[in-house]
């Protein structure tokens, strides 16, 4: 089941196949599918031959399947089917399957996004075998090693040859650790791109209503770190305090598989559900969780996009980490970082419950039209190797 499944045919690579193949844009988990829906569609659009991976690093259908069905990208041509796995065992599943793809489609390039381990595994792969790599998302620093997604980024930074930020401060990240003006390309940030793209077709009012909820009148969470649901006493520290909060303001709470399972080991599962103010889902779809977030008083998150859509939104945030590979989102938009102590989190939801928040401001190109940028920094790299 791990043996990769080819959904194309190739014709036997040119010579110069290197300058002249397809480009692989690689998706690998959920937060991956928001940034190749506008890229690929406009690859496409500029007559690019483009080749769609999927490497099933999310593999169930609430966490893959709909985000494709819904944000209009095609079935993958190719799958990896790695599934789940220690981050070893998922990236050497990634490297291996990926290697035999690009050796059979010879690529001119390979795009990837984020930083997942799908990203580092198949820029690794690319590196070695000498195909240029594009790195969607480049720069963004958290400054803690200790997260497997900043081990990810760091290195995909590292061995890309085009690094397309989203923010000045990717930008200055990339220089203080050394790496060249070339490589370096600020084209803006490609999760609004798909935000304003489907905002027209966000239903906010049915899935409030399904839920039972006012607009502006509900909390919804969103977390799966290590940092925040592996421990028990921190965990059961952060259920204490929703509990608190949710006696003053009902609580959505759609459960990453992660989180669900360490709740039912903890014994915390129980507590949740007996109180009627905390409403717990599945994982959602972009369309309805992008409806909740644009109705809900506040955000209480420990993903990296949701600070970005919520201050595009300007929904307030409070960012249940220590730190956030996104600063922007504090020194411009509408997010806080409150680390996961229960007094400091109950202290900022009490302050947004009686003053409305913090108010921010959209950062500069984050304008919808990140991924023309993209693609124009793809090309021009392409016909400079010709």
């Amino acid at each position: 089941d791990r043996i990769p499944t080819f959904g194309r045919t190739t014709a036997k690579p040119s010579e110069d196949a290197k300058m002249t193949g397809p480009i692989i844009l690689v998706a690998g988990a959920r937060p991956n599918f928001m940034k190749i829906a506008p890229l690929h569609k406009e690859l496409v659009s500029r007559s690019l031959d483009v080749i769609l991976v999927h490497t099933g690093q999310h593999y169930d259908t609430n966490m893959s399947q709909i985000f494709f069905d819904e944000l209009g990208i095609p079935e993958p041509d190719i799958h990896l089917n790695v599934g789940s796995g220690s981050h070893a065992v998922q990236t050497a599943a990634v490297m291996v399957a990926f290697e035999e793809v690009c050796l059979e489609v010879d690529p001119s390039m390979v795009v990837v996004v984020g930083d997942v381990n799908s990203t580092m595994a198949c820029t690794i792969v690319a590196a070695k075998l000498h195909i240029p790599c594009a790195h969607v998302e480049a720069g963004l620093r958290s400054g803690d090693m200790e997260m497997p997604e900043e081990v990810n980024r760091v290195l995909t930074d590292r061995i890309c040859e085009i690094l397309l930020t989203p923010s000045p401060d990717g930008d200055e990240n990339l220089r203080k650790e050394g790496t060249e003006e070339s490589r370096i390309h600020l084209v803006g940030n490609i999760m609004i791109d798909t935000l304003f793209n489907n905002l027209a077709k966000v239903d906010a009012d049915k899935i409030c209503e399904s839920l039972g909820l006012e607009k502006a009148g509900f909390c919804l969470l969103t977390m799966h770190r290590p940092s925040n649901v592996d421990d028990e006493a921190t965990l059961t520290g952060i259920v204490g305090a929703l509990l608190q909060i949710s006696e003053s303001i009902p609580i959505v709470m759609p459960l990453h598989p992660r989180t669900t399972a360490k709740l039912n080991e903890f014994g915390l599962m129980e507590s949740l559900h007996a109180s009627e103010a905390i409403k717990i889902s599945e994982p959602l779809g972009y369309l309805d969780f992008i409806g909740l977030v644009s109705a809900s008083r506040f955000v209480l998150t420990d993903s990296g996009g949701i600070q970005e859509e919520t201050t595009a939104l300007g929904i307030p945030c409070l960012t249940m980490r220590h730190n956030t590979e996104r600063p922007i989102t504090v020194s411009e938009g509408t997010n806080k970082i409150v680390g996961n102590d229960p007094g400091k989190i109950l202290s900022e939801v009490e302050d947004i419950l009686a003053t409305g928040g913090k108010a921010g401001q959209v950062p500069d190109l984050w304008d919808g039209k990140t991924a023309a940028r993209m693609v124009d920094v793809i090309m021009a790299n392409l016909e400079n190797r010709k």
